[in-house]
């Protein structure tokens, strides 16, 4: 499954969003009838989901929260995770979310303009959903205009309607305050933690260095300090021996098992797998009582 870049990647995908770009934010209404549709995001900027119908499921790592009707959630730059929206049974499957895509300057101005004054403390790394009411659902209506009649969008006007929100937000939930204040502030992840947590998903090096918060360079220099090998060589070691305790001891179809390592060409997964071990992954399944050979041990 490609790994969809947001928000770029809206503007160039089929005609399932309305899409509003100004500077420093991206406003993004989905509606759809969604019965199960799932996807793999990395979002290039801050996110605030606003679901309005249906439910979106998230998971990142092994964790998940599902955001449900009248909920939101915010989601800080360069996270990857998957994505399942389910529509209303009752309501023809229908599912409708707004997305506000929020730079980093759009946010240090918001810090900048407001008198509100943050607990840092309460900040944390946590996602939480949370409910939202009446009011802020007459707010999300108002923008609906302005998806019908884009060009016509005073740029000034709509970005004060968008500090509103951050306003009207922060006012309310002061965690929340918190943690909009500290979003802009460059971060190094745990790149132990990225690493255990991404390793077997279909992410390029450049990918997992930014979600540990890094330069290629500097997260290739980290990564042999902590592992004691270069990444790319690591990484396919660790795939490779999933995949073969998965042929042993599920009965997996073969694509299914590279899919589950995130290689995800069946003729590229075979090829790399019998480079490694000597045999085709069929060949392993067929013979499970027998030694699987490595072929480093192979060569020595």
């Amino acid at each position: 499954m490609k790994i969809i870049k947001t928000p770029s990647d809206y503007r160039m995908g089929p005609n399932l969003h309305n899409m509003i770009e100004l500077t420093g934010v991206s406003l993004v209404e989905s509606c759809a009838n969604a019965h199960d549709k799932k996807a793999k995001i990395f979002l290039e900027d801050h996110l605030l989901l606003f679901v309005l119908e249906g439910t979106h499921h998230i998971r990142w790592g092994t964790q998940s929260v599902s955001v449900g009707k009248h909920q939101m959630v915010l989601l800080k730059k360069h996270t990857y995770f998957e994505s399942h929206k389910v529509g209303n049974p009752d309501n023809q499957f229908a599912y409708e979310s707004m997305m506000f895509f929020l730079k980093d300057g759009f946010l240090t101005e918001f810090v900048r303009q407001t008198s509100l004054e943050a607990d840092i403390s309460k900040s944390d790394s946590e996602i939480t959903v949370k409910d939202f009411g009446s009011r802020m659902l007459k707010f999300l209506e108002s923008l609906h205009p302005y998806f019908r009649d884009p060009e016509e969008i005073n740029e000034q006007l709509f970005k004060l309607k968008m500090l509103e929100l951050l306003y009207d937000l922060a006012v309310t939930d002061k965690q929340l305050l918190a943690q909009l204040t500290t979003l802009e502030r460059e971060f190094v992840a745990d790149l132990s933690q990225v690493i255990e947590a991404n390793y077997l998903k279909d992410l390029s090096l450049q990918q997992l260095a930014t979600l540990a918060g890094r330069s290629l360079s500097s997260f290739r220099r980290d990564f042999q300090r902590i592992y004691l090998a270069q990444p790319a060589q690591w990484l396919k070691q660790k795939k490779l021996e999933k995949a073969l305790d998965l042929l042993l001891h599920t009965r997996l179809p073969i694509s299914d098992v590279g899919r589950q390592v995130g290689i995800t060409n069946s003729a590229h997964f075979t090829r790399v797998y019998k480079q490694h071990f000597g045999q085709t992954p069929s060949q392993a399944r067929s013979l499970p009582g027998k030694k699987v050979v490595d072929a480093n041990e192979q060569n020595s």
